[in-house]
């Protein structure tokens, strides 16, 4: 069995994720008056996070009582991150590996996170929805949500939500 992955993000209205230099304030400052997004609720669907290195490193400096994922399997994609970093997490070399891990596990809902590894399931095809916030700011530079791609990925606009503070969500699924 394989496990479908859904990528839950926020971005600004003009596709950015994080400033140059990795802030995502205006973000956070900003959703403080929309909530939680639906982000635990979605959090609860699944059964295991696989993020990039980046990502890894901004989730550990909220501190070890921060930590969001429970029991949950969590995965880190780095070619660079010590194996043995971090007793929580599973640390892949490439996706190939991972993939394969999560499918031994038995993982049936995964959630990746962070810019390039997002990327990376796209261009791998890994990718069957998207749940995307959209903050009501235009910051004009830093880390896109989309890379280059190979060849297009068709959508089906699913549902359109306004989720307060100016926040829109849009719900797609990947048609394959």
């Amino acid at each position: 069995m394989t496990f479908t992955a859904t990528v839950f993000i926020g971005t600004s209205l003009d596709g950015y994720i994080a400033r140059p230099n990795d802030d995502i304030e205006w973000l956070t400052s900003r959703g403080e008056k929309a909530g939680d997004l639906g982000f635990f609720e979605f959090l609860d669907s699944v059964d295991a996070v696989i993020m990039g290195r980046n990502t890894y490193e901004t989730v550990v400096g909220f501190g070890e009582e921060n930590w969001p994922y429970g029991d949950r399997h969590v995965g880190v994609l780095s070619t660079t991150l010590p194996e043995d970093a971090d007793p929580r997490v599973t640390v892949y070399r490439d996706m190939d590996t991972l993939v394969a891990d999560l499918e031994r596990r038995g993982a049936v809902h995964v959630y990746p996170d962070g810019g390039r590894l997002i990327q990376s399931f796209i261009r791998a095809g890994r990718v069957d929805r998207f749940i995307i916030s959209v903050a009501p700011v235009l910051i004009g530079s830093g880390h896109r949500l989309f890379g280059e791609l190979h060849d297009d990925v068709p959508l089906r606009l699913d549902t359109v939500a306004d989720l307060g503070g100016g926040f829109a969500q849009l719900r797609y699924t990947v048609e394959k």
